[in-house]
Formats: structure tokens, sequence, C-alpha cells
């Protein structure tokens, strides 16, 4: 990103419309916190920005938030530590940025209960992609018109909205989460293994990554998610989406 005029003061920047939605920048790098903050305004969100764990929880006491985009390697509580511990009370949706490229870096933020995971140096569109992306799933409405639905005892899943729900209460699907259900619900019935799975998903997850995902959605969607009865295991296949 273009660090030029980065020393501009954030609070003199003229404020988005009072809809827009608002994300929470975590970065102890004064630059970086403070070109992402200036270019997610320019693209018409409303932003506050976090230097620390610390700080991002003292600015949740106080406001709502629409995401957090956070850096992972931050001194003393780390980003990946700050989510484990956000999942246990809220639900805010998480972007994770990091600089570490190994596959058990992304499956560690994952299962922390990021929504996504975004590897630094990433191009600005990239950004604005991944925000939107998570935002549009996190707000989505139901339709006036009716639509397909995929019915797993008291879980109800809509593809077109990426939307969960038990009886009539939304369940917050992370990206990985909803991109793995939609891939199921487009194939139900069909065995599919974790090779055909990451195929699926941009080729982009591992083996690991993959259980991961299937084990969080089988909380989401299965009475007992020790003995599923929807998302199933074939042993030596794959996994395989057997809806009512």
């Amino acid at each position: 990103m273009n660090d030029e005029s980065a020393a501009t003061d954030d609070a003199h920047r003229e404020a988005p419309p009072s809809e827009a939605e608002h994300i929470l920048v975590v970065d102890d790098d004064d630059r970086i916190r403070t070109l992402l903050g200036r270019y997610l305004r320019d693209n018409g969100y409303h932003v506050s920005t976090a230097s620390s764990a610390a700080e991002a929880r003292a600015r949740l006491d106080g406001m709502t938030f629409d995401l957090i985009v956070l850096d992972v390697m931050m001194p003393g509580e780390s980003g990946v530590e700050f989510t484990r511990g956000l999942r246990r009370s809220d639900a805010v949706p998480v972007l994770l940025l990091t600089a570490m490229t190994e596959p058990e870096d992304r499956i560690a933020g994952l299962e922390s209960g990021a929504d996504d995971y975004l590897t630094k140096p990433f191009e600005p569109r990239e950004l604005l992609l991944r925000v939107a992306t998570i935002l549009r799933r996190t707000a989505a409405t139901p339709p006036a018109t009716p639509e397909t639905c995929v019915v797993m005892g008291e879980a109800r899943y809509f593809p077109a909205r990426d939307q969960l729900l038990r009886g009539d209460e939304p369940v917050r699907l992370t990206t990985a989460e909803a991109d793995l259900l939609r891939v199921f619900a487009a194939n139900p019935g069909e065995t599919m293994s974790r090779h055909a799975l990451s195929g699926r998903l941009g080729g982009g997850a591992s083996r690991r990554a993959i259980d991961v995902q299937v084990a969080r959605l089988r909380r989401k969607i299965e009475p007992d998610p020790q003995n599923p009865r929807y998302l199933q295991t074939v042993w030596g296949r794959g996994y395989v989406l057997r809806a009512d």
C-alpha cells in the first residue's frame, strides 16, 4: 500500500455516512494502522483503530463493530490469542492479517474463531474484497421470495445468502465455514474427499484445515457433534452431507 502522507491525523479526515459499517483496525505498527484506516475510510467505511489487544478490548467495551481487521503478530497478546478470548463472549467477525505463511499458522487462526486470514503483503483490493464478503454474509437478510433451503434437523441453510438458521435464530458462519457448507449443500449425498474439497475451495486448504472446518461446522448444525447425523465421515474416503 502507498504510504504517502501516512502521518496525516486520521481524526481530521471527513467522517463517512452514519450508516457505514464500523471496522476496528488493530495493528501495533503505526504506519500500517494509519494506512489501513485511511484506505478503508476512502472506500466508505467508518473506522476506529487500536495499537494492541488491550486497546482493542477497551474499544469493544464502548462501541459496536461490524468487523475487526486484526494483526496476528503483536507484542504481548497476539491476534490469535485475542480472537480466541473474544469468541467466548462476542461473535463480531474477525479478519486476521499476518506475515506468516505456513499452513499451521493459518490453521491456528481458523481454530481461534477467525472468519478469514489474509497474508501480508497483500493488494489493497484483495483486502476490500475480503472485507466486503464477510460483511455481506453477516448482514444477510431473508429475501421476499422462496429460495432453496437445505434442512438438517433444526438447522436450515440458505445457499443463496450463505445463511444458517437454527430455528429462527441466525448462526454466524466464518468465511471458510460458509464456503465449505456451500460446497456440501451443492452436492448432498455425495462423498467428497479432502482433496476434492480443497480443490472446490480454491486449492489452498490443507487436509488438516478441512478437518478443522468440518469439526466447526458440526458444532453449528449437529444436535450431537460427537455423533454427527448430517455431516458424516466416510472412513477412508472423506465427508458427506446427508440432509433431511
